[in-house]
């Protein structure tokens, strides 16, 4: 499905809409599941650690989108250190037990929403097609999105 999507994306930078709002998705994921956390202990012990490891995918997903957006585009950010983000994906995914989850809910709880912030002055400076944003955030892929519209 995403491959057929990016197809469809014809502008300059535009072929980067996906990964930015696939990011956006995850954010809005991330905040659903950790809200009503008071704290690290709480949200990793949990439902069986599950709010955690959803979590922990999430950040490994924007990491991995996060590596696919063009560098000259994320130049225009320069706010958000996205080798840390990357870093992040890759300790995520090979050194699961090694995961702190204080920095986890630190992450969750204080920088969610400054990338949420960098992502949407992304999307500026895409300016992806109107009817085309609306075809994707209509997709249950990001049925969380719709305050883009």
């Amino acid at each position: 499905m995403y491959k057929v999507m990016q197809n469809q994306i014809s502008s300059n930078y535009s072929n980067n809409l996906l990964f930015v709002l696939s990011i956006l998705e995850c954010i809005e994921k991330l905040t659903i599941y950790s809200e009503g956390f008071d704290s690290s202990e709480h949200f990793f012990e949990s439902d069986d650690q599950q709010a955690y490891n959803a979590s922990c995918h999430l950040l490994l997903a924007i990491g991995e989108e996060t590596k696919k957006i063009d560098s000259s585009l994320k130049d225009e950010i320069s706010f958000i250190e996205w080798n840390q983000i990357t870093s992040l994906r890759n300790r995520i995914a090979h050194d699961y037990r090694g995961i702190d989850p204080d920095i986890v809910f630190s992450i969750l709880k204080n920088e969610l929403g400054i990338l949420k912030l960098a992502l949407n002055q992304l999307l500026k400076i895409i300016q992806p097609d109107q009817i085309l944003l609306e075809q994707y955030v209509n997709t249950k892929y990001f049925k969380h999105l719709s305050y883009l519209l």
